[in-house]
């Protein structure tokens, strides 16, 4: 294949060569086509002996696109759907082409309906159809207009006022929408119509259809509110003035909110007030001038918070925008209050905890303690280490160095071991800011008798004795050998420091690499030999 693609290129370049590069006129024709049908040729070797690969099939269609074969891409479309009639994007790739280019709708309608008796619940390839049908109608109607502009005789031209009309495309949706379930289905094939100005009565239909069949959907609602904002004044805007401007979108927004709370009181769901919550911080959030409409917004917005919440149907994700919200708008007792109605509510969620307890951090709050005790106590100790990891942060940052210290060993006990990981690390970074360089020797040796370990503790270790003045190679030994035990068949670098470590330090030993080396290749697993030879080599050659 590698061969072919390349003889592909290599013409496609001489093509280029002769008729862009040098000018060369003499016997173009025949040339650039000899050339072109050699090229053709390879294509359909390759398409022929690796079927299945569709970019190779895209790639033949890029190539008679460029260079105008409509016959032959033709050719190619009818061989590539005859094997690939399982992907969809095919068939409306070769109609769009047909419709577009070729300018036949017939050609694209045959593409289509044979498209759908492979896929006859494909929402897409309804969708572009759709689209289609209502393009060659949209076609027509300005192809009539023409003509009886130019004041000339319809008689030998069958327009037909159905197609003229977009039934075609009625047919098509009233079709689908007995296959294809959802609103999404019907707003897509909406937003198509909205896009024709002929198709007020298909429109009306879709919408009839769209509140008929799912008047229990939230998309629905959602779609039916916010479309409201799109049916604007009637009023001339010429000599519109700021202040009616915005009574004109204050009004607007209030027949948002009025089918929004009709919503609500029909599909009385989390996702019917997420959808009316989320609207009102969009609102919210758009730039406006007029402080008057941003107050209302902000009202509005926190009220719908506050109705979501006393309904308990507020979804868990939104009460951390709400908090936002509050605290933005200065209003520290509420944001204090509705943190911890969240955390009742939902006991069993850290996000919810670890966002009461960030509310009254920033708030320095004299509950910051006993809000973590409720915490862990709530959580267990499964799923705990953002709240610990916050915990920590605050304590070093408020708190005694004996009391931070006392609960960073408490930690080690109260999470998993997984998690437990995490704050070694911690614990070790805090100890040698505070304590220095021998406080956190003690503490890596204390934490080092029970596992499991990460490989940056360790790496943290060596690291803080390489920043010593009197940086002792026996003690980094010591600190290698420790993380070998524990990470010396699963990672070569480490081995490869180590080595490193012994032939740069002054306190270093060069004869021991040979041993190093030795025991690397007895420990390393699997693909990890062939990288750390590869390495050793580089570092060896000095390249490394």
């Amino acid at each position: 294949m590698q061969n072919i693609l390349c003889q592909i290129f290599y013409c496609s370049k001489i093509i280029f060569f002769f008729s862009k590069r040098i000018g060369y006129s003499f016997k173009k024709d025949e040339i650039e086509n000899s050339i072109l049908h050699r090229v053709h040729g390879l294509f359909n070797r390759a398409t022929g002996k690796w079927k299945e690969d569709v970019q190779l099939w895209l790639s033949h269609v890029a190539f008679c696109k460029q260079w105008n074969a409509k016959h032959q891409l033709s050719k190619v479309f009818s061989t590539m759907l005859a094997i690939h009639s399982n992907k969809p994007a095919l068939w409306i790739m070769a109609a769009k082409w047909e419709m577009e280019t070729q300018l036949s709708s017939e050609s694209a309608r045959h593409l289509f309906l044979r498209a759908l008796r492979f896929h006859p619940e494909c929402p897409k390839l309804y969708q572009e159809y759709f689209r289609m049908e209502l393009m060659h109608a949209e076609k027509q109607r300005k192809e009539k207009k023409e003509f009886e502009q130019a004041k000339m005789d319809l008689g030998e031209f069958n327009y037909s006022e159905e197609i003229l009309n977009g039934e075609m495309a009625r047919i098509i949706y009233r079709d689908a929408a007995q296959k294809i379930k959802g609103v999404e289905f019907h707003l897509a094939v909406l937003s198509i119509a909205k896009l024709f100005d002929f198709t007020q009565d298909l429109q009306k239909e879709i919408l009839e259809s769209l509140q008929t069949k799912y008047a229990d959907d939230p998309l629905m609602w959602d779609y039916m509110a916010r479309r409201e904002l799109e049916l604007g004044s009637l009023q001339s805007t010429e000599h519109t003035t700021k202040q009616m401007k915005v009574s004109e979108m204050t009004q607007r927004e209030e027949r948002c909110c009025a089918v929004f709370e009709e919503a609500v009181r029909a599909v009385p769901t989390e996702d019917m007030w997420k959808c009316y919550i989320t609207f009102c911080l969009e609102r919210y959030k758009r730039k406006t001038n007029s402080e008057e409409l941003k107050q209302k917004r902000l009202q509005r917005t926190l009220s719908m918070f506050n109705k979501a919440h006393e309904s308990s149907l507020m979804p868990e994700a939104l009460y951390k925008q709400w908090l936002q919200l509050l605290l933005e708008s200065n209003l520290f007792e509420k944001a204090t209050e509705v943190a911890e109605a969240a955390t009742k509510r939902f006991s069993l969620s850290v996000e919810m905890w670890q966002m009461r307890l960030q509310v009254l951090i920033q708030l320095k709050s004299d509950s910051v303690t006993q809000c973590f005790e409720e915490a862990v106590k709530h959580m267990k100790s499964k799923g705990t280490l953002p709240l610990w990891t916050l915990w920590m942060e605050w304590s070093e940052g408020t708190n005694s160095k004996e009391d931070t210290d006392a609960l960073y060993q408490r930690s080690l006990r109260a999470t998993t071991p997984a998690e437990s990981v995490t704050m070694k690390e911690m614990y070790l970074d805090w100890t040698y800011r505070i304590g220095g360089y021998k406080k956190v020797k003690r503490v890596f040796t204390s934490l080092c008798e029970n596992r499991p370990f990460s490989l940056d503790f360790f790496r943290k270790m060596i690291q803080i004795e390489k920043e010593q003045e009197s940086c002792k190679m026996l003690h980094l030994r010591e600190y290698y050998e420790r993380a070998l035990r524990e990470f010396g068949s699963t990672d070569s670098d480490l081995w490869l420091d180590y080595i490193k470590e012994e032939l740069n330090h002054p306190q270093g030993k060069p004869e021991n690499c040979g041993t190093i080396h030795w025991r690397a290749m007895k420990m390393l697993q699997g693909d990890l030999v062939e990288d750390f030879i590869s390495k050793y080599t580089l570092l060896q050659t000095g390249h490394l």
